[in-house]
């Protein structure tokens, strides 16, 4: 049989770009992008037997880190499953000829892939779940205190921020928000 895994990326949050000219006897598709709970994946492992073959828009859709694509890998290879990763033009059979460099630089790219999926999910679930994302804010008083201090041309940055906490790029970069908005009000 054929079968096919899609999932949400960064690039395809709606899967409709996944195995669109493919064809395949099932479908396994997963609601989410987040590494964890992949109830889908699972049940396809579970019903894929030997001989079968596996269908995948690209690496980034079937695994989260090379440590998941390895044992996804020695799973194929010991149930004899042939995986297609559409993208890469590879299946888990094909032998690449290339250089270490080419290797090299082919998993270098991928787990950067697999970082920049697991960051987007992991802080769109957390903003859906009302999470505050970064660092928390400065108080408006304690702002206020700097923009005075900095404002008096009486104090360094190091006396700034020892009396604020607010460390000289941070009082920067609000300083040029402060101006940005100032000079937006002028308008």
């Amino acid at each position: 049989m054929k079968y096919g895994y899609i999932r949400p990326t960064v690039q395809d949050q709606q899967c409709t770009k996944q195995l669109t000219n493919i064809k395949i006897d099932q479908l396994f598709k997963e609601t989410h992008g987040l590494a964890k709970k992949r109830g889908e994946q699972e049940h396809l492992f579970m019903k894929i037997q030997q001989g079968d073959k596996l269908y995948v828009q690209n690496i980034e859709v079937l695994a989260d880190s090379l440590h998941q694509l390895l044992d996804i890998l020695r799973l194929a290879e010991r149930d004899q499953i042939i995986i297609h990763f559409i993208d890469e033009q590879l299946t888990n059979q094909t032998i690449q000829e290339g250089s270490l460099l080419q290797g090299a630089t082919f998993f270098a790219k991928l787990q950067s892939t697999f970082l920049s999926h697991s960051s987007t999910f992991t802080l769109q679930d957390a903003k859906r779940r009302g999470k505050s994302i970064g660092r928390p804010r400065k108080s408006d008083e304690n702002l206020q205190r700097a923009f005075a201090m900095y404002e008096s041309k009486k104090y360094t940055l190091y006396d700034i921020k020892a009396a604020t906490g607010i460390s000289k790029s941070t009082l920067y970069r609000y300083l040029d928000s402060r101006l940005t908005s100032m000079a937006d009000e002028d308008k």
